[in-house]
């Protein structure tokens, strides 16, 4: 435990005034708003929301702050269904759940195309939060949730994504040009019994540490009510991002207030976007319920706390 935090305390500490972004607060009549990427430029919070319309497709909304908290909506979307090829055929039914990594002066926003054809994996770029361009699709059907490395391994991108196919667990690919991904596989699954037994996926992108690279992530356990989505951390190799050094025992946010409990899709909270500030605070902007934005923090100290080994045992 950090030394200052009172005992008993969780770890993660909930905004007071959650939710901070609600379908009322979206300029066009919506039927909802979550899972946002975030960042940081020209000294202000930039958040990438997804924005489901009433018709039931989503595309991507960007929402500036100067705290953090307060957040006020730009009047259109910054990236809606496409109507150029190849993204045309794919983005028909919607974009969905972005994440957004800095590499050098460059900002790649890594998206879900989604279609008929289902879910994949689609990345966009922009450097001033004000035009945009589409690069490539970026994985087969079905793929979703995934995350891109803010530095390069032996000058090679580096992403964790979650294959729909093999969704108990998260694998590792690289690249040398953003759109031709390989050398791909597992880093970390699930675990029977846990809170995390049935589903996983990476969440925000990864957050370099002194000891290592801190992944918020999503687990999915069954109950007989349905799921239950809650958060976790894990640790990875600071040069190699492929060896698991440690993962939490315990999940760092579950579904417990009633905006995370009731909604579209209850029982969910869902990270997209944590901001590290130089006080090693962490915001950690999370969907919940597929419903609306809130916002939670945690000293960086605290999360590697519970990242103390590997865990090996299966129940």
């Amino acid at each position: 435990m950090r030394k200052g935090r009172k005992k008993g305390k969780e770890i993660v500490e909930r905004y007071i005034e959650n939710p901070i972004i609600t379908s009322s607060d979206i300029p066009v009549p919506c039927n909802t708003v979550f899972n946002a990427a975030a960042t940081v430029y020209k000294n202000e919070y930039i958040l990438l929301v997804r924005v489901e319309g009433v018709e039931g497709k989503s595309s991507l909304w960007i929402a500036r702050s100067r705290d953090g908290k307060k957040f006020e909506i730009d009047k259109k979307p910054a990236l809606a269904p496409s109507n150029q090829e190849p993204f045309k055929t794919y983005e028909k039914r919607g974009l969905e759940d972005p994440r957004i990594t800095k590499v050098d002066d460059t900002f790649y926003i890594i998206y879900t195309a989604y279609s008929h054809y289902s879910s994949r994996l689609a990345l966009a770029k922009t450097k001033d939060f004000e035009s945009f361009e589409r690069i490539a699709l970026i994985s087969e059907p079905v793929n979703k949730n995934a995350v891109i490395f803010p530095k390069k391994f032996n000058k090679r991108y580096v992403r964790y994504d979650r294959p729909m196919a093999a969704g108990i667990a998260t694998w590792i690919s690289y690249s040398h040009d953003l759109i031709h991904w390989g050398d791909s596989k597992v880093v970390f699954e699930t675990r029977p019994g846990y809170w995390d037994a049935d589903r996983i996926g990476p969440g925000a992108p990864p957050i370099r540490t002194k000891k290592g690279w801190l992944l918020i992530y999503h687990g999915v356990k069954r109950t007989s009510a349905g799921p239950i989505y809650r958060l976790g951390v894990a640790l990875f190799d600071l040069k190699d991002p492929a060896v698991l050094i440690g993962r939490s025992r315990e999940p760092i946010l579950s579904p417990t207030e009633y905006y995370e409990r009731v909604g579209d899709v209850p029982n969910v909270v869902f990270t997209t976007g944590a901001i590290l500030e130089k006080n090693k605070e962490v915001k950690i902007y999370y969907g919940a319920c597929d419903t609306s934005i809130c916002l939670a923090t945690a000293h960086i100290d605290d999360l590697l706390s519970l990242c103390k080994k590997k865990e090996t045992d299966v129940l």
